[in-house]
């Protein structure tokens, strides 16, 4: 239970940020760097070291602007889902869950999040300063949960899965009742 916890926690990073939990987890890991990686264990450390710190550089100051914002938007909706499975692989170590289940945990959860983060981009016309900020320091907690505290960072998973839930219903009433306000 507490990898499946650590699962949606490494799951949930990705599917805010996705150089950030990268980069984050091959310091964590030491000399090894991501060599337990399934696809990034191929590629040089110093390339990929110098990729992911590009990438996060650019996730932190970008997302501060609607420009920046509308490319990493475009970026995260296609590859968070395969960051997910990834930082799914990557914190269960010792794997007593099916890999498929692992990948499609991760995978999936990365891709709600990315999706409920597009629909308030698009319902607010860009994002609050204070909500690119959230999720920075949001992804950054739940990556260093997946490894130190899978059990704190599943639940805080679990909850924002629940506010997804919770808005994805707002969305729904917001375009049903807004549609009949319109037409009276």
């Amino acid at each position: 239970m507490i990898e499946v916890l650590a699962i949606l926690s490494a799951g949930a990073a990705a599917g805010m940020r996705i150089g950030i939990p990268l980069l984050i987890i091959g310091i964590l890991q030491g000399d090894q760097l991501w060599s337990q990686m399934p696809i990034l264990s191929g590629i040089s450390p110093h390339i990929l070291i110098g990729l992911f710190t590009s990438l996060s550089l650019f996730e932190l100051f970008a997302s501060k602007r609607l420009i920046g914002q509308r490319i990493i938007q475009q970026v995260h909706l296609f590859l968070s889902p395969l960051v997910g499975a990834l930082m799914g692989l990557s914190v269960a170590s010792s794997v007593q869950t099916p890999i498929w289940l692992v990948i499609l945990i991760g995978g999936l959860l990365a891709l709600v999040f990315q999706l409920v983060s597009v629909g308030w981009f698009y319902r607010l016309r860009g994002l609050p300063i204070w909500a690119a900020f959230m999720q920075d320091i949001l992804c950054v907690t739940l990556v260093l949960s997946a490894v130190d505290d899978p059990i704190k960072g599943g639940l805080i998973a679990l909850i924002l899965l629940w506010l997804a839930i919770i808005s994805g219903k707002y969305w729904y009433d917001w375009y049903k009742y807004g549609r009949e306000g319109q037409r009276k």
